[in-house]
């Protein structure tokens, strides 16, 4: 009996190993296709029809090897080609990103299983205490905002936060604020003028709400209120668009000693269809309008409108939270740490003279 046993747990094995393998050839293979459609030569790039595709195609195969790793009883080979495929797929991936157009950029910005504030609160920040209401109205969920500690140093946090189920997108308000929400984040600003606490914001917004109630409340005296007293905060600023960047909804929270972008933000005065709807009367134009209207962290680092791009893991931020997370602590560290250092008078003057010099053409004569 017990050669019997041993003979059919070795075919049971083989047969594992057999499938395991099969898979792994599968795996291969498919990977196989997404880099011969997006490969180098002659130095020169071929790219596939959408980069987002290419993106989604290694997302079902990042999925599948995965599920290759769980399984059990993997001998050391087997290990090794599924490390070597994890490698390829973060290169190819590496590769894909660097080509991506404005609109792809704007579509991955978009990204719904993106990090939004708190879920960079949660990894980069400490003893998080949220702060509501801009004791006037009522509270705006649409805007978070609260005293955490970063690396020791007590800080004042103020961020646009949108949701991934439906009924959170609607408490949320679509990451969307009302005038009350850019009152509270006003008032908490304050707050850190008074006990001389450097500000974080993090802006990620289609836009303030444009509906009539926001209206009715003030939503443009709102806005405008930011901008003025933002640029006479006696306190150093740190603003990043984490995602979507949009008009003065944005603007209200980001007038800042340092601008930074995620690599796949965007940052703009209207959204790419909007733009489109206007220009052309057309909104499916909005990868021209995109590209017309230099909205990503390379065309906008170019122009002198932001300081810095901050890097995010390959294929976007949305496939790792966690190292997405700790770019951007590593940049929050550097530009805070800059910043802090200058005195209070410079500080105001360096602030202003960067918003005045923004978007200065010159015309030359031939």
């Amino acid at each position: 009996m017990r050669p019997m046993r041993r003979a059919k747990t070795k075919r049971a094995e083989k047969s594992d190993n057999g499938a395991g393998n099969a898979a792994i050839t599968g795996t291969d293979f498919m990977l196989s296709i997404v880099e011969a459609h997006h490969t180098r030569k002659n130095g020169n790039v071929i790219k596939m029809d959408s980069g987002l595709k290419a993106q989604q195609e290694l997302e079902k195969i990042e999925q599948q090897i995965t599920r290759l790793q769980a399984v059990e009883g993997q001998n050391a080979e087997t290990v090794r080609q599924i490390q070597q495929l994890h490698e390829r797929v973060n290169d190819l991936r590496r590769e894909v990103s660097s080509h991506l157009n404005a609109w792809e950029r704007t579509e991955l910005a978009r990204h719904p299983q993106r990090p939004y504030t708190l879920d960079y609160i949660e990894r980069i920040f400490t003893d998080w205490s949220e702060i509501h209401g801009d004791r006037g109205f009522r509270d705006d969920p649409a805007i978070v905002c609260g005293m955490a500690r970063f690396h020791g140093d007590e800080v004042i946090i103020v961020g646009q936060q949108k949701a991934r189920d439906a009924k959170q997108r609607v408490y949320r308000n679509f990451g969307m604020p009302h005038p009350e929400g850019y009152r509270k984040a006003l008032r908490v600003m304050k707050i850190a003028e008074k006990f001389k606490r450097p500000i974080f914001t993090f802006v990620d917004t289609d836009g303030a709400y444009p509906g009539l109630h926001a209206e009715e409340r003030g939503q443009g005296e709102a806005i405008a209120r930011n901008l003025l007293e933002m640029a006479r905060l006696e306190v150093p600023i740190v603003t990043t668009v984490i995602g979507v960047g949009g008009s003065g909804g944005a603007l209200a929270i980001a007038v800042a000693d340092r601008v930074l972008m995620l690599e796949n933000s965007v940052y703009s005065v209207i959204s790419p269809e909007g733009c489109a709807s206007i220009m052309w009367r057309d909104a499916s134009k909005k990868d021209l309008a995109a590209e017309a209207m230099k909205i990503t962290a390379k065309d906008l680092n170019e122009l002198g409108c932001i300081d810095g791009i901050i890097p995010e893991p390959p294929g976007g931020a949305h496939t790792d939270h966690a190292q997405a997370a700790e770019l951007l602590d590593m940049a929050l560290q550097q530009h805070l740490a800059a910043v802090k250092k200058l005195p209070v008078g410079e500080l105001l003057d360096t602030r202003y003279k960067k918003f005045r010099n923004m978007a200065q053409f010159f015309q030359v004569e031939a």
